[in-house]
C-alpha cells in the first residue's frame, strides 16, 4: 500500500525591523534630527533594495539642519546614487555592500557613493579610465530607465566619478544655496507685497 505524505506547510515570513541592522553607536545617523553636528559621516549599506528606507533616513538626517527643499533634493540625489550601486554593480549581488560618505563644509555637503565595482566579469585595464555620463534624452517623459545620473547632473551643484569601474566612486556636491542646481532656477520667485510704502507705513503705525 502506497503511503502519501501530507504537504509541508510553508514557513511563515519573518519580518525584521530595519533598525535592527543599525549598530547602537550610529542610531543618530538615521533619526532625522540635527542634534549632532558632524564633518564626516559614513555608513556601509547592504546592497538590497529593501534597505533603501535606511538609505533615505541616513540622507535626510545628514541634511537635517537645512530647509525642506535642500533636504528633499539631497535625499533624492543620494537615493539615485545608491540605487545605481545596487542595480549596476556587484553591490547588488549576494553579500554586496556600498558605502555612503557625507562631508559637510561651510558651503554645502558632498556625498560620495562607493560601490562594489562593475557587475560584469570582463577584464579592465587599470591604466584606463571610464567616466560616467547620463544617457542622451534620459529625462524625456518617454524614458523608462536611466534617469538617475541625468537627475544628478541637472540638480546637483557639481558631480563626477573616479573613472574606475572596478572601484567606482560617484560623488555630488550640493551647495546650501543650491547654486548651480536647476532646482534653484525652477523654484517660483517669492511673493512680493503690492502695497505701497506709504500704506505699509500706515499699517504699522
Amino acid at each position: 500500500m502506497r503511503s502519501t505524505l501530507a504537504p509541508v506547510p510553508p514557513l511563515p515570513e519573518v519580518t525584521v525591523p530595519l533598525n535592527r541592522f543599525i549598530p547602537p553607536g550610529t542610531r543618530h545617523y538615521f533619526n532625522g534630527s540635527p542634534d549632532r553636528p558632524y564633518r564626516r559621516r559614513r555608513f556601509d549599506f547592504n546592497g538590497h533594495p529593501q534597505f533603501m528606507p535606511l538609505v533615505r533616513a541616513f540622507l535626510d538626517t545628514c541634511a537635517a539642519r537645512r530647509d525642506g527643499d535642500y533636504r528633499y533634493l539631497f535625499t533624492l540625489l543620494g537615493s539615485e546614487l545608491a540605487t545605481n550601486a545596487i542595480r549596476h554593480s556587484r553591490s547588488g549581488g549576494p553579500g554586496g555592500v556600498f558605502t555612503l560618505l557625507a562631508e559637510r563644509s561651510a558651503a554645502g555637503i558632498t556625498l560620495t557613493c562607493r560601490d562594489g565595482g562593475r557587475a560584469d566579469t570582463g577584464r579592465w585595464d587599470a591604466r584606463a579610465r571610464s567616466y560616467l555620463s547620463p544617457r542622451p534624452g534620459a529625462l524625456s517623459p518617454d524614458t523608462e530607465c536611466g534617469r538617475g545620473l541625468a537627475l544628478v547632473e541637472r540638480l546637483a551643484s557639481e558631480w563626477g566619478d573616479n573613472g574606475v569601474p572596478d572601484y567606482r566612486q560617484v560623488w555630488f556636491f550640493l551647495a546650501y544655496d543650491l547654486a548651480g542646481s536647476a532646482w534653484r532656477t525652477a523654484r517660483p520667485a517669492p511673493r512680493t507685497s503690492s502695497a505701497s510704502p506709504e500704506s505699509s507705513a500706515a499699517a504699522s503705525a
